[in-house]
C-alpha cells in the first residue's frame, strides 16, 4: 500500500491534538522547512519511568507500520507498536512547559509518570 493509499484509508486518530499543540506543530515544521510533513508520535524504552515520548517529523512513514491520519491539515504518523500505548492520548502545547518544548502528554494508559512528564510506565 502506497502512503497515498494509506491516507485515505487513514484509522480514526490514534493521538488527539489540541489547537495549541496543532498550531505549535505547523509553526516548527514551517521554522525548519519541513512544512507538510508527518509528526511522527510514538514512544521508546528508556526514562526514569520505564517509555519515554517521542515527537519528531517524517517524510515517508511505512505503511506495513505505521497509522496515518490528519488533524485539521496536519498529517500524523503513529507506528502500531507505539499506537498500543498512545490510544486515547491528548497532546497539548503549554508554555508552562518550556523545559520540555512545551509539549505536555495526557495519557491514560500512564499509570505513573515521571517529574518532567517526558516517560511513563504504562499499564
Amino acid at each position: 500500500m502506497s502512503v497515498a493509499e494509506m491516507e485515505t484509508t487513514a484509522a480514526e486518530p490514534v493521538v488527539t491534538l489540541t489547537p495549541n499543540a496543532i498550531k505549535q506543530v505547523k509553526r516548527q515544521q514551517e521554522k525548519q522547512g519541513k512544512t507538510g510533513w508527518y509528526l511522527r508520535l510514538g514512544v521508546r524504552g528508556g526514562g526514569c519511568s520505564g517509555l519515554s515520548y517521542v515527537i519528531d517529523n517524517e517524510n515517508d512513514p511505512d505503511p506495513e507500520f505505521d497509522i496515518v491520519y490528519e488533524v485539521e491539515d496536519l498529517k500524523v504518523v503513529v507506528d502500531r507498536k507505539s499506537a498500543l500505548y498512545l490510544k486515547g492520548t491528548t497532546l497539548d502545547y503549554n508554555i508552562r512547559n518550556l523545559m520540555e518544548g512545551g509539549f505536555v502528554f495526557d495519557n491514560p494508559q500512564a499509570v505513573r509518570s515521571c517529574g518532567c512528564g517526558t516517560s511513563f510506565t504504562a499499564k
